[in-house]
């Protein structure tokens, strides 16, 4: 006897059966970063089979690619400008090539989810992995930048001495490979992609592995905090000896220590307020929490590596000069010539 649909007439049609690949979950869980799902969602040609483009991962691809313009403007004006091979700048261009590979990563995590097809286990990794080794070397950067402004004014006499260029080369190398050594654990089996319920809000990062990223970046933030206090009580015990003295050089100075202050206090809060909501976060949170408060906590802290350039490169004097002078080959009679200092950020 027909039932349904074939028992009124009608041609009966066969139920399409969802597949699923295994160990990539479905197109609606976050990957390797919030705005890149397991590409195992959705087959064939791209987001138009069957896949909404997300806007949020359309603000995080946009967001990247800003990232990526305005970091890459700051490796070539230290590249093609032979003055600015300091210390100082090489810290400076690590902390721009970091922000710029976390650009690239974003726009790659877009690539993934939505564009490449047959699905890939080893480019969702390699995303997630290229994510955690720029994000890693962009925080490292901030605190070595943060080390050298405090040795500068707590060894302000022999610093110059001391802080030599390959001195710095072979820190900025080692905290690199550091940073690569981290970027390679997903591709190395610490992922959850064999373990759905092991996933974080980070997907392919297990929640132990996000809890353990976590808390060594709020560590790393209380020592820069620490640090940061330290360069206040110097630069205030500078300033009652420049208050006892009443000298040009220790005005210049004073003005110089200031500058750097207010450039950390600058750094410091947008790094705060940028990254330590998204730490906690993915602390107390897993897969199961909803996917709109990951995007909406990861937007912000990706946005820190779009407002690092402004803060330290784009305020530097030097650096202003050779933009001037790249952009319209003149510097403008406002532009002021004051010397560097050691402590000037």
């Amino acid at each position: 006897m027909l039932h349904g649909p074939a028992a009124m007439g009608e041609p009966w049609q066969p139920q399409p059966q969802q597949q699923r690949l295994p160990g990539l979950g479905n197109a609606s869980e976050p990957s390797a970063w919030p705005g890149t799902a397991a590409p195992g969602g959705g087959g064939g040609g791209g987001a138009g089979a069957g896949e909404t483009v997300s806007p949020w991962d359309i603000a995080l691809c946009a967001t990247g690619t800003a990232v990526a313009g305005e970091n890459a403007l700051v490796l070539a004006v230290l590249f093609y400008t032979p003055s600015l091979r300091a210390p100082m700048f090489l810290l400076i261009g690590s902390l721009a090539l970091a922000d710029l590979l976390a650009g690239l990563g974003l726009v790659a995590n877009f690539a993934v989810r939505y564009l490449l097809r047959p699905p890939s286990e080893a480019a969702e990794l390699g995303a997630a992995g290229l994510l955690l080794a720029a994000f890693s070397a962009s925080v490292c950067s901030l605190l070595a930048i943060t080390v050298d402004r405090y040795l500068s004014l707590y060894n302000a006499l022999t610093y110059h001495s001391e802080r030599t260029l390959g001195f710095t080369c072979a820190m900025v190398l080692l905290m690199w490979l550091l940073c690569l050594g981290v970027g390679l654990l997903p591709l190395l089996g610490w992922n959850c992609l064999r373990d759905q319920s092991a996933c974080s809000i980070l997907r392919p990062v297990t929640k132990d592995n996000a809890a353990v990223l976590a808390v060594t970046f709020l560590l790393l933030f209380a020592l820069m905090m620490q640090l940061y206090l330290q360069i206040c009580k110097i630069a205030f015990r500078h300033a009652q000896q420049i208050a006892v003295q009443h000298q040009f050089i220790a005005t210049a100075q004073a003005t110089s220590t200031r500058k750097g202050l207010s450039t950390l206090s600058l750094i410091l809060g947008t790094f705060a307020l940028c990254w330590i909501p998204f730490a906690i976060y993915s602390l107390v949170a897993d897969s199961s929490y909803p996917v709109v408060y990951t995007y909406s906590l990861a937007l912000p802290a990706t946005c820190n590596s779009l407002i690092n350039p402004i803060i330290y490169a784009f305020r530097n004097p030097d650096i202003q000069k050779s933009l001037w002078l790249a952009c319209c080959g003149c510097i403008p009679s406002t532009f002021s010539s004051r010397p560097r200092t050691s402590s000037d950020v």
